[in-house]
């Protein structure tokens, strides 16, 4: 064989980057953002609402007094061979690379080039506030990656005049609703826009209101659960609103909040996305998506909801402006993304588990960029308050069990485990199960309705609670220990287990003192 025919490495390498160079550039993007998630996913232990949503969907139901059923089955379902949190954060990865080109996607459908698509991918890919939802996998996880698909697929219906996009509008307005109530936030301003712009058409459509049907049918389940309940979810944000728990603050603060969370670089982004359908007329198509952000914003301020509430928004605004800003000089745009760039750089180990604990307090204390709390419960985080309440749950849970395990067996089998809030009780249910503990009891929100599972009272190790408002209801209370580990939450940290005997009233006669949903 002539050896001249053979292919060289030159021509071997040559081939290979001309492959690299056709994959779309927001394939390319999400590949790396999705390798950076997973190798940070099990750096940090399990944060408590994970732990509360695996305890939850190990109980399966229509609904759940603070959330609807799909986030709990499915991080139960990433726990069934055992606890693990690089497993339990799967879900979060694929729903943080499949944004990035979903949003680039979106661009393009809207006539933008791979300029655009590029630009779109990148800042749903780093955006801060993006990154952090996705870092762990909760209820907030997933919204970003809906609410861009519920968009994209009304948007694709008013650009394409495509009838089956509204359908599957539909059904991911219903999954979604499955998943956090949240896409009601967005749902409703974006039909305000519909009817507002000359998308309005589509109103016209049957197969809109089909859609819309599959909407509420996916929803009913969970709302009917909620009706049966006296609707707990309510009863929780009204309990926040009462107590003034989420720091909604002035609108200029609010605004503000958005955007460094976003980072200060992709506000022209945004921004352009909004304004720019009024003023360009190819993206004429996307005023609806511009309605649909200013009606998101209020509905969030005045319902005084989190920060957090409203960043899902924020990808689909991306994809608009990136049309119309990737017509900039290149030199600029090459400025301005890695000016971007560089800053979601800093903030990374303060929204990633890059850091131990020790280094990112240090880093924290260095940048003074520690996040404002958006809650009363984020208050004195000696980090944030994501990574504060991934820390010591494990040393709570065989602290926990020496303590049970240590008294006679007669009284162990009469011995209930109540815990003050649901992250503890969770850790007990999830870490306890090869010590052999037993269902933790918990008066906040689902606990609630799993009752005392038959204890009367007459013993109980009582983790975080009061030994002396107990001691005027038991025969004894002896403080057996304390928890709490360094950076953990200070409400999670030198906190009291105590051992109350002989309840003086049988403890599911005074079960209902117990309860708060908060």
């Amino acid at each position: 064989m002539n050896d001249s025919v053979l292919p060289t490495s030159f021509t071997l390498t040559a081939a290979a980057l001309d492959r690299v160079r056709k994959i779309p550039v927001e394939w390319l993007i999400a590949f790396v953002i999705g390798l950076v998630h997973l190798a940070v996913a099990g750096r940090y232990d399990i944060f408590r609402n994970e732990l509360y949503f695996i305890i939850c969907g190990r109980h399966p139901d229509f609904g759940f007094v603070d959330q609807p059923p799909l986030v709990p089955l499915l991080a139960a379902a990433t726990q069934l061979f055992g606890d693990n949190p690089w497993l339990l954060r799967l879900p979060a990865v694929a729903a943080a690379a499949g944004l990035v080109i979903l949003t680039a996607s979106f661009a393009r459908l809207l006539g933008g080039n791979s300029i655009a698509a590029g630009i779109a991918g990148l800042a749903a890919g780093i955006a801060p506030a993006l990154v952090a939802l996705t870092t762990t996998t909760t209820t907030a996880t997933f919204e970003p990656i809906a609410w861009t698909a519920f968009a994209y697929l009304l948007t694709r219906a008013v650009v394409k005049e495509d009838r089956r996009a509204v359908l599957w509008a539909g059904l991911v307005a219903g999954v979604a609703m499955e998943a956090k109530y949240g896409i009601v936030f967005w749902s409703v301003p974006l039909g305000i826009g519909i009817l507002l712009t000359s998308a309005r058409r589509i109103l016209a459509w049957p197969a809109l209101w089909l859609g819309a049907l599959f909407a509420v049918v996916l929803s009913v389940p969970s709302v009917i659960w909620q009706a049966l309940r006296g609707w707990p979810f309510l009863e929780v944000h009204a309990n926040h609103l009462a107590k003034g728990a989420n720091f909604t603050g002035t609108p200029i603060g609010f605004e503000t909040i958005q955007l460094f969370a976003m980072n200060i670089f992709f506000a022209p982004l945004w921004i352009a996305g909004v304004v720019a359908p009024f003023f360009w007329v190819p993206l004429k198509p996307a005023r609806f998506l511009s309605f649909g952000l200013i009606g998101a914003t209020i509905l969030v301020f005045v319902a005084h909801g989190k920060d957090y509430y409203l960043f899902p928004v924020y990808p689909s605004l991306f994809a608009v402006g990136a049309v119309i800003l990737a017509r900039i000089r290149s030199v600029v745009r090459t400025v301005w993304l890695t000016a971007a760039l560089m800053v979601s750089l800093i903030i990374a180990p303060i929204v990633l588990p890059i850091l131990d604990p020790a280094a990112l307090a240090d880093y924290l204390a260095f940048s003074h960029l520690a996040p404002p709390p958006s809650e009363a419960a984020a208050v004195g985080a000696p980090l944030t308050q994501l990574f504060s309440d991934e820390l010591g749950w494990r040393e709570l849970e065989k602290q926990v069990a020496s303590i049970y395990h240590s008294l006679p067996t007669d009284e162990q089998s009469r011995t209930a485990i109540l815990a003050v809030d649901y992250g503890e009780a969770a850790a007990l249910d999830v870490y306890g199960q090869r010590d052999g503990l037993p269902n933790a009891l918990c008066g906040q929100n689902q606990y609630f309705l799993w009752g005392s599972r038959g204890y009367d009272g007459s013993t109980i190790i009582h983790v975080n609670g009061d030994p002396n408002r107990w001691r005027r209801g038991c025969d004894s209370v002896e403080v057996v220990g304390k928890f709490g580990v360094p950076y953990a939450m200070p409400y999670e940290n030198g906190r009291p287990i105590f051992i109350c005997r002989g309840l003086r009233r049988n403890l599911s006669e005074i079960w209902i003192r117990l309860k708060r949903y908060e």
